[in-house]
């Protein structure tokens, strides 16, 4: 599989590698991860349900850099599965997606937990107990790359755990975390499924209005904010940046990757999407890996409904080898 890839790759004109360097371009280099500090994981507090208890801890990512994060612990025993879950753009942070949302259909969380899964979900910088991160203090060019950074040590602590699998661990998000786990997953080979909902389209397309492109200063402004990748307006001057998301996909592959893009979602234009999964489907298909790319286009606006959360679940069990508990929906 891994000479099919490289094939693929060289005739594709472009190497993982080079997708990685492009990424960087725009996000900033991703740190070493060599001689870091001991993880040090606090429980600040815990929750015990019927069938699994959440834990809010803290732990050290690098030095004097401390993520809280809310991790899942089934009540089931031996070796299980463990999952990633990214929030979307929400104050509540990684609470956002624990049931505690007033919006419906974000609790993937709470729920893969009741699947069976560990769980692990940060906050991301700028939202949650980080909401008064200071961007202009710290050690990346970029808060995405920060992001990437914390998201790579979720995975090693979810490796360092007794209960998880270290071989079967996924990612999932919606929106903002849906983009980020296509990110975290580009750098992070150990991530074995990625599921994104309502988090891309081809840069082309992207369009959120023009009363909010005047506000962020340019077509491509929300992305260029503090909090993402300012270095789109600093050094593309919101025009073009080099590289997009069926470029970054498309490295993914041949890795399982479920894709959920409403037609009415109106962050993310479908029509980019279709789009690029022209060439999405292209890498998939010469890898021989056509059944592990699965996209839905529900009749939704920005959401993540519950049969499509379901597939994914599901599709997430096929891949991890995995006989999920059957667990109704919260929403």
């Amino acid at each position: 599989m891994k000479k099919l890839l490289i094939a693929f790759l060289l005739l594709s004109g472009i190497t993982k590698a080079q997708v990685l360097q492009k990424m960087e371009l725009v996000m900033g280099p991703l740190p070493d991860r060599t001689h870091l500090p001991d993880m040090n994981v606090t429980i600040v507090d815990s929750l015990v349900e019927e069938d699994h208890t959440r834990y809010d801890i803290r732990f050290t990512v690098a030095e004097n850099e401390i993520l809280p994060a809310l991790l899942y612990i089934p009540h089931k025993k031996g070796k299980l599965p463990a999952m990633l879950a990214l929030h979307g753009t929400d104050p509540l942070g990684r609470k956002a997606i624990s049931g505690e949302n007033k919006k419906p259909n974000r609790a993937y969380a709470k729920e893969l937990a009741q699947r069976g899964y560990v769980v692990i979900a940060p906050d991301y910088p700028s939202f949650g107990d980080m909401k008064d991160y200071d961007f202009e203090k710290d050690r990346y060019a970029s808060g995405t790359m920060k992001a990437i950074f914390d998201h790579i040590r979720c995975i090693d602590l979810l490796q360092s755990r007794k209960e998880v699998d270290p071989e079967r661990i996924g990612v999932i998000g919606h929106s903002l975390g849906g983009h980020n786990a296509i990110f975290v997953a580009a750098f992070d080979p150990r991530i074995k499924v990625i599921v994104a909902s309502c988090s891309w389209t081809l840069m082309d397309y992207y369009n959120i209005g023009e009363a909010a492109s005047k506000k962020f200063g340019g077509r491509l402004g929300p992305w260029a904010q503090t909090r993402y990748m300012p270095l789109i307006k600093d050094k593309y001057q919101l025009e073009k940046v080099p590289w997009d998301f069926d470029e970054v996909i498309s490295s993914l592959a041949p890795r399982p990757f479920f894709n959920n893009s409403p037609v009415g979602d109106a962050n993310f234009d479908v029509k980019g999407v279709e789009k690029g999964m022209v060439t999405i489907t292209k890498a998939y298909k010469q890898l021989k890996a056509e059944k592990n790319l699965q996209v839905r286009y529900p009749d939704a606006a920005h959401d993540f409904p519950p049969a499509v959360r379901l597939e994914a679940y599901q599709f997430i069990d096929k891949v991890l080898h995995y006989k999920g508990i059957n667990k109704p929906m919260l929403f």
